[in-house]
């Protein structure tokens, strides 16, 4: 029996292969598609879920159990062959990302609401008490305080979306996984093809804890300025 040994110059070729670059923008624009319509839907289906309105708060549950209850890689499947029955015709990009969002939506939406609630109850009733818009509360006095709260879990929410991304590839989304999956049946040298793949994964994601850190450091450095001191006693 021939046993085959890590290769390491054919993993420096894959690395640097153009082609398998390629699959890692389509992965970020991927990413970003899905985290951009992700906060929005969610963010909806969280003020949905806070509504005294039955009907809009039974809705949201509904969505955040199923999506949340449901492996995303059924959800694409089910999005990419079944909507052309109901003569809708996305494409796989399209699949990917309606998929993509309305599973990242239902993770954020609890993020958000969670963010939301974590805010001191008595800082919306004072702005109210001075006769402040509910409008102008929500977006100065609420979102900032919460999206601070926010920002740790919504930055692992965004690192599981990024590997999750692969699971695009089952519908023959051309990402990192789906053109590793090409050039390891071309040349037949998998150790090889998915270590370059993981190299990539791995810059990314520590890419983004890059920006994540940044971000909590900019709105607790912001909050902490607009935070008033506490006088000292005088004995």
């Amino acid at each position: 029996m021939n046993v085959r040994y890590f290769d390491p110059a054919a993993f420096v070729d894959y690395l640097l292969n153009y082609f398998l670059m390629g699959g890692v923008l389509v992965t970020i624009g991927l990413t970003l598609a899905g985290v951009a319509g992700g906060l929005v839907l969610g963010m909806i289906i969280a003020l949905m879920r806070m509504s005294e309105n039955r009907a809009l708060y039974g809705f949201a549950r509904v969505y955040i159990w199923f999506f949340r209850g449901t492996p995303l890689l059924i959800q694409l499947v089910v999005i990419y062959t079944g909507l052309p029955q109901l003569g809708i015709k996305l494409g796989v990009v399209g699949s990917a990302l309606v998929g993509l969002i309305l599973h990242e939506a239902s993770y954020l939406a609890e993020i958000i609401r969670s963010g939301f609630m974590s805010v001191q109850h008595g800082q919306r009733e004072a702005a109210l008490a001075l006769s402040v818009p509910k409008r102008t509360i929500f977006w100065r006095v609420m979102l900032p305080q919460a999206f601070r709260l926010m920002i740790p879990p919504f930055g692992n929410s965004v690192n599981s979306l990024l590997k999750a991304t692969s699971l695009a590839s089952v519908i023959s989304v051309e990402e990192i996984m789906r053109r590793s999956d090409m050039l390891m049946q071309e040349h037949f040298q998998i150790l090889e093809v998915y270590a370059a793949a993981a190299v990539y994964y791995l810059l990314l994601v520590s890419i983004w804890d890059l920006v994540q850190q940044r971000l909590e450091h900019h709105f607790g450095r912001a909050l902490d300025r607009n935070a008033k001191p506490i006088p000292a006693k005088r004995h």
